[in-house]
């Protein structure tokens, strides 16, 4: 599948209706999101015939990315429940098959690397201090292959130095910087939209040795 192909699919998906500032519910753009998953299988082989992940998966977009680039099977794991069932309504539009699970990511009883890449466009911990760091500690726990995720470009070297040091990275690179169009959704907003320097990160982990 072409990229314009990918971007215009994703640009048709449901989005948020009431968005809960305390999960920081942001939509993943058609535009980073496409690229993300695009880059992913064109330039690393991790998502065609492979088992995805996707966590905080809030309507699907990046998990529905990867079933539309011939993932074997995908999961979207959300805490949120209408998040779920808008993530199911845009799987039934698409026609893809989309695993969904309802759970905390740090409540996960998934032990061992039993997913090949996890995808995310976790909290920016600006609600919750450390929220993207849990996500990214859970994520190198359970990918056997690579974990993509964004971060503001702020947090860079915090990022680089946890995932290698806390977190089972065995690599952590920027692959690009981007811009994140965040829309005016909640009252506290000023500004109609902002944009925000956001890094897409390839992490590699650890081989497990139990594996």
């Amino acid at each position: 599948m072409k990229l314009k192909q990918l971007e215009s699919l994703l640009g048709n998906l449901q989005q948020f209706h009431n968005p809960k500032i305390e999960l920081e519910q942001y939509p993943t753009g058609a535009h980073i999101a496409s690229r993300m998953l695009y880059t992913a299988e064109n330039s690393f082989d991790d998502v065609c015939g492979k088992v995805v992940a996707d966590f905080g998966c809030g309507c699907g977009t990046l998990g529905l990315a990867a079933t539309l680039l011939d993932a074997e099977h995908v999961i979207g794991i959300d805490v949120d429940d209408e998040s779920l069932e808008i993530a199911s309504v845009n799987a039934d539009e698409l026609e893809v098959e989309l695993e969904l699970i309802q759970s905390e990511i740090k409540n996960l009883p998934w032990r061992g690397q039993i997913v090949d890449t996890v995808v995310m466009n976790p909290p920016f911990g600006t609600r919750k201090k450390g929220a993207d760091m849990e996500f990214l500690s859970v994520a190198l726990k359970v990918a056997s292959q690579a974990v993509y995720s964004l971060h503001k470009t702020s947090t860079r070297e915090h990022i680089k130095r946890a995932a290698l040091r806390d977190y089972n990275a065995s690599s952590a690179e920027v692959l690009c910087e981007l811009r994140y169009d965040l829309p005016k959704l909640y009252k506290f907003h000023k500004k109609k939209d902002v944009d925000i320097a956001v890094d897409l990160w390839r992490f590699v982990p650890k081989v497990n040795q139990e594996s």
